[in-house]
């Protein structure tokens, strides 16, 4: 919104009024994304804190969780903490920040839109699963498989619509990888005519949608661990997507440029404050948690942003926590059915997964796991914007 006052001025001086239009003339700042970018993150920031207390009394009316998360109550853990009577879907407070602040001050453009609107489609579906644990008292909730389809689902969609759009269809059929300066793989993107290279796009685009937004679900177990992790990875996607939106800026970097791609850093900025609000009640001892509202949405957010700047893989590196998070279930779960289907008797790497959870059995206090793993998160985001000099 506030973008479009800084036309006001030219309207002004085009219409013949020159002294209104120097009187308006300080509306001009709106049009920099830079200053849109701090008003996001400001906005959502001190909107998250003011709503915060709000939403937390709301979530404790409206349903108590009664229940243990899965790590504590078939996982044996036992850390003297108990997690029961924290509510749970802060993530709607973490998104109504985002949402707010976007509506405020960006540029809307079909890639925000496709954006914020895929984000409260991960909100809906996570919040979904939320209530039922909830109203259940089972921290089951909605089965993987449905969640699964509907992520799937809302991926292979955002897929074919960017591969259908001329002005888009690059993003799926041009392959990017990290430190290399052209494609490794290129298709046809004047016609509508499938290739080997938007094949490729297209599963690469909806596994970094599905994959983030579960990874980022999976990192979810302590207090300020994902949320955390959030920040560093927006705050390195803030500079990719104003890179990528800045067409100078893009070509000295040998960056793929995104026509209107800019705005986006304004939802990352947006993110960085609703996360840095929501982080200061979700820190140890939490007064809320963002459950699988916040979890699935904020994941889902970057994984598509990640598609929409054509940097998918950059995601990998600066998600690092998020992809080593996921990694731990999946060989946790691979290697218990495999020695299980062997020797009739599963056995397991890691105490127990997700990692976080292993390094408490060894002994960690959760302010100690959850400071190690900021610093790992740190030096991965590190590493993904020396991708923009090395290549």
């Amino acid at each position: 919104m506030f973008y479009y006052l800084s036309q006001l001025p030219a309207w002004l001086a085009e219409k013949g009024h020159d002294q209104w239009a120097d009187w308006f003339s300080p509306m001009n700042v709106f049009q920099y994304s830079t200053f849109r970018s701090a008003g996001a993150a400001v906005t959502a920031l001190f909107f998250c804190w003011w709503l915060g207390p709000r939403v937390i009394r709301w979530l404790h009316y409206l349903a108590r969780q009664e229940y243990e998360d899965k790590a504590r109550s078939q996982g044996g853990m036992n850390d003297g903490i108990s997690k029961r009577n924290v509510p749970t879907m802060g993530g709607l407070l973490i998104v109504g920040s985002i949402d707010l602040a976007a509506l405020l001050w960006a540029q809307w453009n079909p890639l925000v839109t496709l954006t914020l609107l895929s984000m409260l489609v991960f909100c809906l579906l996570g919040f979904y699963d939320d209530y039922s644990k909830i109203t259940k008292q089972d921290s089951g909730g909605l089965s993987e498989k449905v969640k699964l389809l509907v992520q799937f689902f809302l991926a292979g969609f955002i897929a074919v619509y960017l591969w259908r759009l001329e002005e888009t269809r690059v993003l799926i059929t041009e392959v990017m990888v990290p430190f290399l300066k052209n494609p490794v793989l290129v298709g046809p993107s004047e016609t509508a005519v499938w290739s080997l290279a938007a094949v490729v796009g297209m599963i690469i685009a909806i596994l970094a949608i599905v994959g983030s937004s579960n990874a980022v679900n999976l990192t979810d177990g302590l207090d300020g661990l994902a949320i955390g992790s959030i920040l560093i990875v927006s705050l390195v996607f803030y500079v990719f997507t104003f890179i990528a939106g800045n067409a100078e800026i893009a070509s000295e970097l040998y960056v793929p440029f995104v026509r209107g791609a800019v705005e986006l850093s304004v939802i990352c900025a947006a993110m960085i404050g609703a996360g840095l609000g929501f982080l200061w009640f979700n820190c140890h001892p939490a007064r809320v948690f963002m459950g699988d509202t916040g979890s699935l949405a904020l994941g889902g957010s970057l994984g598509i942003m990640a598609v929409l700047i054509h940097q998918p893989f950059v995601l990998v590196i600066a998600g690092g926590i998020f992809v080593i998070e996921a990694l731990s279930v999946i060989v946790q779960r691979c290697w218990f059915k495999w020695t299980r289907l062997r020797t009739g008797e599963g056995r397991r790497i890691f105490l127990m997964a997700p990692l976080h959870h292993h390094f408490q059995e060894k002994g960690w206090h959760e302010n100690q796991v959850v400071m190690r793993f900021y610093i790992l998160g740190i030096l991965f985001a590190v590493l993904a914007l020396a991708t923009l000099k090395l290549r």
